[in-house]
């Protein structure tokens, strides 16, 4: 039996990482990312590619800093967005997905399941909690041990909590960075940032969550 999912060793520790994760826009969901560690070096990004109607993304990118192709995730069609599936680095025609998401059917529910597809340690992980708040957590659906987690951040220096436009990302040992920032941008084509969940509707908060 294989360990987790890998999609690339260099981005796998021993110890938990720390991650800063910016929107590189402040108008739509899932307009492009960067992503940092601890030392403000760049790990990931994802260059925009959406726009007013980005709703209808079929493909998202992660590349690392130098734009190399780590994951390509695209939406399953028909799915109302709500089936998602990964490919390793750059995805071409007739190659398999090695991982599929879907959102929650339980209603009032804001989370997804996560499926590995292939002869792995754990085939199986949720996301559970408000990603529009910035607040949930990736456990494996068995152990239910955590392995990445997804927080509000807070300036260091004044102590205020910072939009959601930038968060955090805190992946735990053991665990492939790259997988989850991957499940960070199908939470964001899923959920997006700008509402929040109430049953099966989306409605735009009136207020900053502080």
């Amino acid at each position: 039996m294989k360990g987790g999912l890998l999609v690339d060793n260099e981005f796998v520790h021993e110890e938990e990482k720390s991650l800063t994760v910016r929107k590189t826009s402040l108008f739509f969901a899932g307009d492009g990312f960067t992503v940092y560690d601890c030392k403000g070096s760049l790990v990931f990004r994802v260059d925009s590619y959406g726009g007013p109607n980005n709703r209808e993304t079929d493909e998202v990118v992660l590349m690392d800093a130098h734009g190399r192709c780590l994951l390509t995730l695209r939406r399953k069609r028909p799915s109302l967005r709500r089936r998602w599936e990964g490919y390793f680095g750059e995805r071409s025609e007739g190659q398999k997905p090695i991982f599929g998401v879907r959102r929650s059917s339980i209603i009032g529910r804001s989370g997804v399941t996560v499926e590995v597809y292939g002869e792995y340690h754990c085939n199986e992980y949720l996301s559970e909690g408000n990603f529009g708040q910035r607040s949930c957590t990736v456990v494996e659906a068995e152990t239910r041990r955590k392995v990445a987690e997804i927080r509000r951040k807070v300036d260091a220096s004044t102590n205020v909590m910072l939009g959601k436009d930038v968060f955090s990302l805190n992946v735990k040992p053991g665990f492939d960075g790259a997988f989850a920032m991957g499940l960070v941008l199908v939470l964001d084509q899923i959920y997006g940032d700008d509402f929040v969940e109430v049953g099966e509707e989306q409605v735009h908060p009136s207020v900053e969550d502080h």
